[in-house]
C-alpha cells in the first residue's frame, strides 16, 4: 500500500493516524455484527473525517474507503434471505463502528510501526532492544577497598633513623653543628600505629574510540603524590580527601601482534612487586607485541619497550639567578622479552627476561658554591630524587665552600643523593598448576641484579660523603660500609590467585630479600617493610570471596634490615575488597 500520510504531515499529525488504528482495533472486535444504522455511516464519516484534516492521504483514504464499503456488501450478501438483522441494544453515549477486516488493521498497524520508526531514527531516538551506539564504545571499571592496618615495631630498633624523603623537600638540613644544633626529621621506629582505618577508592573510564584505538582515565584516592600507593589513611577530622590523576593514556593497535601506549597507564612489565608495587604507573611510551606460535598456539612470545621520563628539571632553577641551569633530565629505558608455554590443561609456565636502565637518577657532587655569598644553591641539587621511600646508600650533594671571614660559622645546609647507579636485569618466572583434585597452585619467582652496582665506584662518586648503611659500630669508613645490589622474592599461592566467584578462596606464603642498592627504593611496594630496600623476611596471607567480585583478605608482613642498624617492622592488614 502507499503511504497514507504525506510527507508534510507526518510528524504533526500522527495521533491522528494512531486514533485510526484504536478505531480499527475496536471494529475487530465488533465483526459481524449488523446495526440499526446504515452500515457505512460511521465509518464513511471517520474516513472521510480524516481526508479532511489531511491525515489520511486523499487517494488511500477513498481506497480504504472503498475497500471497506467492498467488504461490507460482500458480507451482507453472504446473509441468508429473510434473516433478521441482530440489533444491538443501543445505550446512550454508544459508539457503533462497522467492521473493518484483518489485512486492512494490519496495513494500517504496518504504516503506522513504519512511519513511527522513521522519525524515531530521524530524530535520533533509541531503536527497540538497542541503547545509544556511544554506551557501546565506553564502559566503566573500578573498585574499592577498607583496610584495618596496625604496624608493631621492636624496642631494639634503631631510633636515629632519617627521614631522608623530609629532609630533601626543604631547603636542606645544616649540617655544622656550629650553626645548628636541632635533629633531622627521624622515622617512628619503635612506637607501634595500631588500628588504623585505611580506605582505597579507584575509578575508571575506558573508550573504544575504533577497532584499533582505545583511551582510558582513572581517578585514584591517596594521601599524597607518592608514585606507589593510592591508599588513603581516614580520620583527619572528618575532612575531605584527595583524589588524584592515577591514569590517562590512548593505545593504538596498527596490527593484532602490536599494541602501542602512550600517557601514564598501568605497568605494561611482566614484574614482582620488590620491584614495582602493584599500584605503580608508569609516564612515557611503551610498545607491546604478543605473538601465538605455530598451530596449536599453546606458545605465546611477548616482549615490551618502554621509555619512561621519571623526572624533567625545573625550567626555572635557580629561581633567583639570571643563570639557568642545564636540561638534567631523568629516564627509565626498559626491555623485555619473554614467552608462556600451555603445557596441558593444567599446567602453564610463564618466563620473562628483562632489562631496566635508570639514566641520571644518581647524585652528583657540585662544584664549590657559596652559599653564604648569596647563591641560589647548587649546580647539583637537581640530582636529588624526587620520591623516595628508604633503605637505598645516600651521598651528600654539596660541595659548600666557607666564608673565609668566619668558616667555622660558615651554615652548610645539605641535600642527598643516590649513591649508586641503576642498571637492572630482571628474572620472573611462574608456574601454574592443579594440584588435589584440581585446587589451583601458583608458584612464582623474581630476581634483581643491580649490574651497576660498585661499591669502590660509589664511595669515590660520594667523595667520602656516605650517609648510611654502615654496619651498626659506629663507623662510617668504607671498610664499615655495607651494601649489595642483589634482591628475590619467592611466592606460593594455593586457590584462585584473584578471587572473583563467591566461595573463591586462597592461601599464600612468601618471602622477600632486597639489599640496599639493588634497586630504586622509591618505585617497590609500600606494604612490606613499609616500602623500599634493605629488607627482608616472610609474608603470608590468604583471601575469600564472600560474593561475586566481593572478598576478604587478611596479610601479616615480618620484615627486618639486611645490613645496619636494627629496624625489625611487623605489619597486620585485614580488607574488604569490591570490584566492579
Amino acid at each position: 500500500m502507499n503511504s497514507l500520510f504525506s510527507s508534510s504531515q507526518r510528524t504533526h499529525r500522527l495521533p491522528l493516524a494512531l486514533a485510526a488504528l484504536a478505531l480499527s482495533v475496536a471494529a475487530g472486535a465488533a465483526q459481524a455484527q449488523a446495526t440499526a444504522v446504515p452500515a457505512d455511516s460511521t465509518m464513511v464519516k471517520l474516513i472521510r473525517g480524516l481526508i479532511q484534516s489531511g491525515a489520511l492521504n486523499k487517494d488511500a483514504g477513498e481506497a480504504l474507503l472503498a475497500q471497506a464499503q467492498s467488504e461490507a456488501l460482500a458480507a451482507a450478501q453472504a446473509r441468508p434471505a429473510g434473516a433478521p438483522v441482530a440489533l444491538a441494544q443501543v445505550q446512550p453515549g454508544d459508539v457503533r463502528v462497522p467492521y473493518i477486516s484483518q489485512t486492512v488493521r494490519e496495513q494500517i498497524r504496518d504504516e503506522i510501526k513504519g512511519q513511527v520508526m522513521a522519525e524515531a531514527k530521524a530524530g535520533g531516538w533509541a531503536a527497540p532492544n538497542e541503547t545509544p551506539a556511544w554506551t557501546k564504545r565506553i564502559r566503566m571499571e573500578g573498585d574499592v577497598r577498607a583496610r584495618y592496618e596496625s604496624r608493631y615495631y621492636d624496642m631494639a630498633n634503631s631510633n636515629i633513623e632519617i627521614d631522608w624523603r623530609s629532609l630533601n623537600s626543604g631547603s636542606g638540613y645544616d649540617v655544622n653543628p656550629n650553626t645548628n644544633l636541632t635533629l633531622p626529621s627521624l622515622l617512628n621506629t619503635r612506637q607501634d600505629r595500631k588500628n588504623l582505618l585505611r580506605a582505597r577508592a579507584r575509578l575508571g573510564i575506558l573508550a573504544d574510540i575504533s577497532d584499533s584505538t582505545q583511551a582510558g582515565i582513572r581517578l585514584a584516592s591517596g594521601n599524597d603524590d607518592s608514585p606507589v600507593s593510592t591508599t588513603q589513611t581516614l580520620g583527619g577530622g572528618l575532612g575531605k580527601k584527595n583524589i588524584w590523576l592515577d591514569q590517562a593514556w590512548l593505545s593504538y593497535q596498527p596490527a593484532s601482534w602490536l599494541t602501542v601506549t602512550a600517557g601514564r597507564f598501568d605497568n605494561p612489565f611482566v614484574s614482582a612487586d620488590e620491584l614495582f608495587s602493584s599500584e605503580l604507573n608508569f609516564d612515557g611510551i611503551a610498545a607491546k607485541v604478543r605473538q601465538p606460535v605455530g598451530d596449536s598456539k599453546d606458545v605465546t612470545v611477548f616482549g615490551t619497550l618502554g621509555i619512561i621520563p621519571l623526572e624533567y628539571s625545573s625550567d626555572n632553577a635557580p629561581s633567583r639567578s639570571q643563570a639557568k641551569m642545564s636540561s638534567e633530565n631523568k629516564w627509565l629505558l626498559g626491555a623485555q622479552v619473554g614467552a608462556a608455554w600451555k603445557v596441558n590443561s593444567d599446567n602453564q609456565l610463564r618466563g620473562a627476561l628483562a632489562y631496566y636502565n635508570f639514566r641520571n637518577i644518581s647524585g652528583e657532587y657540585s662544584q664549590p658554591c657559596a652559599l653564604y655569598a648569596g647563591a641560589d644553591g647548587c649546580g647539583t641539587d637537581w640530582s636529588r630524587p624526587s620520591s623516595m621511600q628508604k633503605g637505598n646508600s645516600l651521598m651528600l650533594l654539596r660541595n659548600i665552600a666557607l666564608n673565609p671571614l668566619d668558616p667555622a660559622n660558615t651554615p652548610q645546609p645539605q641535600y642527598v643523593g643516590l649513591a649508586s647507579k641503576f642498571r637492572l636485569a630482571n628474572l620472573n618466572a611462574r608456574w601454574d598448576s592443579k594440584v588435589a583434585g584440581g585446587t589451583d597452585l601458583r608458584i612464582e619467582g623474581d630476581y634483581v641484579r643491580n649490574m651497576a652496582y660498585d661499591k669502590n665506584d660509589m664511595w669515590a662518586r660520594a667523595k667520602g660523603g656516605i650517609m648510611n648503611n654502615f654496619g651498626g659500630t659506629g663507623g662510617v669508613t668504607q671498610a664499615d660500609f655495607k651494601s649489595g645490589g642483589n634482591a628475590y622474592m619467592l611466592q606460593a599461592t594455593l586457590g584462585k590467585a584473584s578471587p572473583a566467584a563467591r566461595g573463591d578462596w586462597n592461601v599464600l606464603l612468601g618471602y622477600k630479600r632486597i639489599e640496599p642498592d639493588a634497586l630504586p627504593d622509591a618505585y617497590n611496594d609500600s606494604t612490606f617493610h613499609l616500602g623500599g630496600t634493605n629488607a627482608r623476611g616472610y609474608y603470608l596471607g590468604g583471601a575469600y570471596a564472600l560474593d561475586k567480585n566481593t572478598w576478604l583478605n587478611g596479610r601479616w608482613t615480618s620484615s627486618r634490615e639486611v645490613f645496619g642498624s636494627a629496624l625489625s617492622i611487623d605489619t597486620l592488614q585485614i580488607e574488604l575488597n569490591a570490584r566492579f
